[in-house]
């Protein structure tokens, strides 16, 4: 195998890397330490390169290096890694296993940094992302709301929904619920298998009008606390004949919960050439005006507040907003 490169880093196989004058030793202690990673059997990174990325750019680097290192195999990238090389947007997102499915009766055990699953796999839920076979977007979204932490299958599942029902901030409700029929189809014909009936509860709770992982993961916490009248990406009429949008709004407590991540003041390019201060102003006067319009609460929060349930209500209940009593 020739060196390749992937993000923008090359990988080496150890012949690569001996051709180079790397000596044998050097690479002996590629798993712990030195400037060499290898991150599979024959296949090395540079390492200070590679954990100067994000978790996520690791991963799909990691995920280049397994599939490099079983070409011709049955091997299918799926799970948490088929997300990642869909480029679906992750919630708290660590380094962890590259996830394939072999498919058919194909055997083998999973390694350090490989998860294998066994499965049956149709041809069309088999595609070719940057040139590896993947899981479809379906498919994967279905695996990972059958086995994965409901944060995270929710926030793709959005996500992946999201590139169907919504353009331009048109939110297209007849192309959501196709496709909410073609997943519940998919979900009854896997029916008895493992985490059928988690997957149903994603299929039916993803919401295409979600723009964020922060904004996904807030809708969940705020159902498990007991708000059930939540509506997203609500439109306020702003100043001028503009339009106001706020992320979440719950009816049966007039508040609006905005998800308020910090990339939106620390990135250049989302300020859109305004400074610090003047993306904060604009806030304040965006928000004095929804309040005024509406006379509704607006309470504001970010990562640290929606990692559980309770410190979601905790939030809410400093500003004096509790989850309705049921009967």
């Amino acid at each position: 195998m020739a060196e390749t490169r992937d993000e923008g880093l090359v990988l080496y196989t150890r012949e690569d890397l001996l051709a180079r004058d790397v000596t044998a030793s050097a690479l002996s202690l590629a798993s712990h330490g030195g400037p060499w990673r290898r991150l599979q059997p024959g296949v090395y990174v540079d390492r200070e390169a590679y954990d100067d990325r994000f978790p996520v750019e690791r991963h799909r680097i990691a995920v280049a290096a397994v599939m490099r290192s079983t070409r011709g195999g049955p091997a299918v990238v799926s799970h948490a890694s088929a997300s990642v090389l869909h480029r679906l947007p992750q919630y708290r997102f660590a380094d962890r296993a590259v996830e394939v499915t072999l498919r058919g009766p194909a055997g083998g055990t999973s390694r350090a940094g490989l998860r294998r699953h066994l499965d049956t796999l149709s041809d069309e839920d088999v595609v070719s992302v940057g040139g590896l076979p993947c899981t479809s977007l379906d498919r994967t979204v279905f695996d990972l709301a059958r086995t994965a932490p409901l944060e995270m299958a929710l926030t793709c599942a959005d996500a992946a929904l999201r590139r169907e029902a919504v353009s331009s901030r048109r939110f297209d409700a007849a192309a959501q619920e196709r496709w909410r029929e073609r997943m519940r189809e998919r979900a009854d014909r896997a029916r008895g298998r493992r985490g059928i009936r988690r997957a149903r509860q994603v299929i039916e709770f993803a919401d295409a009008r979600a723009e964020l992982p922060g904004e996904s993961v807030s809708r969940l916490q705020l159902h498990r606390i007991g708000f059930r009248e939540i509506d997203l990406q609500v439109a306020v009429a702003g100043p001028r004949g503009t339009a106001y949008y706020v992320d979440i709004a719950l009816g049966d407590v007039r508040t609006f919960w905005e998800f308020d991540g910090e990339v939106k003041y620390r990135d250049a390019k989302m300020r859109g050439g305004r400074s610090v201060e003047a993306v904060v102003l604009d806030e304040k006067r965006r928000e004095d005006w929804i309040r005024g319009v509406t006379q509704w609460r607006l309470c504001r929060g970010g990562f640290d507040d929606i990692r559980s349930p309770e410190t979601l209500a905790a939030r809410l209940a400093a500003f004096g907003v509790h989850p309705p009593r049921r009967e």
